[in-house]
């Protein structure tokens, strides 16, 4: 192909990229429209409006604390990627996207929320894909290493016996627990004494994060599924103790990898009716996670889609202020 039909080739993407960037921004507005009227009429409004009626407005206000708390940690997942993809957005833009791809993640997928909108939000204040997958990354690892630590001393301590109709014993939990805080040791180990500090994968570069930096991963994500526990212990109005509703939600999480769910229940509920069935009852268990998921989902996901309207609206002018020369760095 000759050098002057390329250049046509090239000119003419370049005139039809305008229009076609157009069609996927409809097509992605649709998407999420589509997704959050699919979510709104599988809601059983009554139920939802019964269970909160039922609590004490105390209940009620500690839970929405501990939610709260358990965002703003989160939020900091991609303030720590600030300075790995060595960008310059300030706080006051980093905080409100993280937000919004959070709670979009937890109702409506990772695909939708932790990547989609991460990707759509972050571009269109400067950043270049590169930096979005490394923050991207980064917030990914910390969320699961802090996973990783605290379900591993829990299991691994035996602090949780899984019933005997499970299809993994106490002893395979506490070896599963071994092998994930052996993974954050690992990890540690690699990020303070490894010589090698960057790797190059299909064109994308991986650097090791510094041993100061893994150590707050590790803090930070430990500290978000800790306050997310605080919230389902307060929906459980308290009835339960605080570690055992943690270590709890810490297999939930990978329930549907290592034990069988009984059908006509979702994975959470079902792991704590089996768990919870001798100190309370399926109705007042089933009812506390359906205040939970009002709580720590739905709530969260109504603000966020008004943010998420006030950051699409504002993204051009944010992104002419970062750029700037004399732009502030945070």
């Amino acid at each position: 192909m000759s050098q002057s039909s390329e250049a046509a080739q090239g000119g003419g993407w370049r005139r039809h990229w305008p229009l076609l960037k157009k069609i996927l921004t409809y097509g992605f507005f649709v998407l999420v429209t589509v997704l959050l009227v699919s979510l709104a009429r599988k809601l059983d409004w009554a139920e939802v409006y019964s269970t909160l009626r039922n609590y004490r407005t105390e209940t009620l206000w500690m839970a929405g604390a501990a939610m709260v708390g358990s965002y703003v940690v989160y939020c900091f997942f991609d303030v720590l990627g600030k300075g790995y993809a060595r960008h310059q957005l300030p706080l006051r833009q980093i905080l409100p996207v993280t937000f919004v791809c959070y709670a979009f993640n937890l109702n409506l997928s990772a695909w939708v929320g932790g990547i989609a909108l991460r990707y759509r939000l972050y571009s269109r204040l400067g950043l270049r894909p590169s930096q979005i997958t490394r923050v991207f990354t980064l917030s990914l690892l910390t969320n699961w290493l802090g996973y990783m630590w605290l379900a591993g001393v829990i299991f691994a301590m035996g602090w949780i016996s899984p019933p005997a109709s499970w299809e993994i014993g106490t002893g395979a939990l506490r070896l599963l627990g071994v092998v994930l805080v052996g993974v954050c040791l690992v990890y540690l180990g690699l990020c303070g004494f490894s010589k090698r500090r960057s790797w190059t994968i299909r064109q994308h570069e991986i650097d090791l994060p510094s041993l100061r930096l893994a150590l707050v991963q590790l803090l930070l994500g430990a500290l978000n599924w800790g306050l997310m526990a605080l919230v389902v212990y307060f929906m459980l109005s308290q009835k339960v103790a605080y570690p055992e509703v943690l270590g709890i939600l810490m297999i939930s999480s990978i329930a549907g990898v290592v034990t069988h769910i009984p059908a006509g229940l979702g994975v959470i509920e079902a792991v704590f009716v089996a768990l919870l069935a001798d100190e309370m009852s399926k109705g007042a268990i089933v009812g506390g996670l359906i205040g939970y998921r009002v709580i720590y989902f739905l709530i969260p996901l109504l603000v966020a889609t008004l943010v998420y309207v006030v950051l699409e609206a504002r993204a051009k002018k944010l992104r002419r202020n970062n750029q700037r020369p004399d732009a502030p760095a945070a």
